[in-house]
C-alpha cells in the first residue's frame, strides 16, 4: 500500500500497520528508514529478522530504534546520559547506550527520539519503540528517490508512507556512552557534537 504522510489518516495506517508486525517504509527526519515494532518480550513478530532479510544485512548488526519522547530512554538504560547530548533530541542524533539483554548481561543498543513530530506520534501510538534502518540493499547507496524506493522496495514491504524525495538528507550522527560515561562520535551525521 502506498499513503502520503500528508493523509489526514497517514499517522493511524501507519500504527495499524506497524502494530500488527508489518515492516513499513517511513519519512523520518532525515532520510526515508525501513521500519517495525521492536517486538522483544511482547511480540513474536520477528520484525528485526524481516528487516534484515530485505536489506541482505548481516543480524549481527543491531537497528536503531526510535522513541516518541527523550526521557523514553530511561526505561531501558541505566546509563547516564550527558544533558548536552538529550537537549539535541529531538532531533538527528543516535546514541548507543547499556540496556539489559534477556539472558541478564548487559548489550548495546542505539536510541533515536526522531526530530519529526508525526513520525513521533507514530511511535507513541505504537506503545513501543520501532526500528528504524535506511531504504537499501546493504552495501548499496541509501535510496532518496521515492520512485526508486517504490520500484526496488515496494513487493518487499507492506506499506509505504510518501513525503516526496529526501535528496541530500543526511544521517543522523551516532554517537556511544562507554562503561565509564565517555562519550565517542561513532559516526558524523547531521548533528554536530565535540566531545
Amino acid at each position: 500500500m502506498i499513503c502520503r504522510k500528508s493523509d489526514l489518516e497517514s499517522v493511524q495506517i501507519a500504527v495499524d500497520y506497524i502494530r500488527r508486525g508489518k515492516v513499513v517504509v517511513l519519512p523520518t527526519d532525515t532520510v526515508y528508514g525501513f521500519s517495525g515494532i521492536v517486538d522483544g518480550r511482547h511480540y513474536s513478530y520477528h520484525t528485526y529478522e524481516k528487516i534484515c532479510a530485505i536489506k541482505n544485512r548481516d543480524e549481527g548488526k543491531n537497528l536503531i530504534q526510535l522513541i516518541a519522547k527523550p526521557e523514553d530512554v530511561k526505561k531501558y538504560t541505566r546509563d547516564v546520559i550527558p544533558a548536552e547530548l538529550l537537549e539535541k533530541w529531538p532531533g538527528p542524533l543516535t546514541i548507543i547506550v547499556h540496556t539489559f539483554a534477556e539472558d541478564g548481561n548487559f548489550e548495546t543498543t542505539a536510541f533515536r527520539c526522531p526530530g519529526d513530530e508525526w513520525l513521533r506520534e507514530i511511535i507513541a501510538r505504537c506503545g513501543a519503540p520501532i526500528y528504524s534502518t535506511s531504504v537499501n540493499r546493504s552495501g548499496h547507496p541509501v535510496l532518496d528517490n521515492i520512485q526508486q524506493i517504490k520500484d526496488e522496495f515496494g513487493k518487499d514491504v507492506e506499506l509505504i508512507i510518501d513525503d516526496g524525495d529526501k535528496k541530500g538528507g543526511v544521517p543522523s550522527t551516532i554517537v556511544a556512552i562507554d562503561e565509564s560515561g565517555n562519550v565517542k562520535v561513532v559516526r558524523e551525521g547531521a548533528v554536530e557534537i565535540h566531545c
